[in-house]
């Protein structure tokens, strides 16, 4: 059942509704599997199935047709955020790795300082007294310590969606301004990575492929892509953190 431009879902049945939410389920289905591709094998579908229906629920019930939004694309807006709160609320990274990954960045920042410009694999892992491979194993390991975090590139249909749906704070030009400056140094620092951590996030969060495509496209072994992707990430996340003061919203 398709609801239409002139009803909400407020204005529907009990069998309406239910009915409605069981035509998008395969929406929630597709949406799960395209963000577990992208996790790690413990994390189970079911578990992001039951998210996202929820947040289709959530969709059915506020859905309001005067925005002039598809029930569609704005089910995809909330399905795909319930599923992304319920990853960040598992916390399933244990503190050291979260350590770890605090550390890389310091680091990456120490060498940009001190350098005047982006560092090595080489000399990041000196500046953390490891080895080149010790340095890539904790890459590795780092995969997927960040769920969610540059999950939705500028551009996105859940962006596009959040600027359609913004409320009046939102589009106080103050908060406009900041999210363009925002955008603005994101583009800057993802410039200035090496070009073939650009590729990998490209590919990645524009092109939407998984880890083992990229691999199979650029040639590279699976642990090397994933190394790459940590890296590029991390540089990411110190320059962001220079650029960026802490405490200014987006």
């Amino acid at each position: 059942m398709l609801v239409t431009a002139e009803e909400s879902a407020l204005e529907l049945t009990a069998e309406q509704r239910e009915q409605v939410i069981l035509d998008h389920l395969p929406q929630v289905r597709l949406i799960a599997r395209r963000i577990h591709e992208r996790l790690p094998e413990h994390i189970h579908i079911d578990d992001l199935i039951s998210a996202g229906t929820l947040g289709l629920i959530s969709a059915v019930d506020n859905f309001d047709s005067s925005q002039n939004v598809l029930l569609k694309t704005y089910a995809e807006y909330r399905i795909r955020g319930a599923i992304l709160d319920s990853l960040r609320g598992m916390d399933f990274a244990p503190r050291q790795k979260r350590r770890q990954a605090r550390q890389i960045e310091a680091a990456i920042a120490r060498c940009e300082q001190r350098l005047g410009q982006a560092p090595s694999e080489e000399e990041i892992a000196a500046e953390l007294s490891l080895s080149v491979d010790a340095y890539r194993d904790w890459l590795v390991e780092l995969e997927h310590v960040q769920i969610g975090e540059f999950d939705d590139p500028p551009g996105s249909g859940a962006s596009a969606m959040l600027r359609k749906l913004a409320d009046d704070h939102e589009n106080l030009p103050s908060v406009v301004l900041e999210r363009a400056e925002l955008e603005r140094l994101l583009g800057l620092s993802i410039g200035n990575l090496p070009k073939i951590e650009q590729t990998v996030l490209g590919l990645y969060y524009h092109e939407e492929l998984n880890l083992r495509e990229i691999a199979g496209i650029l040639d590279l072994h699976l642990s090397r892509i994933s190394q790459l992707k940590s890296q590029a990430v991390l540089r990411l996340r110190a320059a962001m953190k220079k650029r960026w003061p802490a405490g200014r919203g987006i």
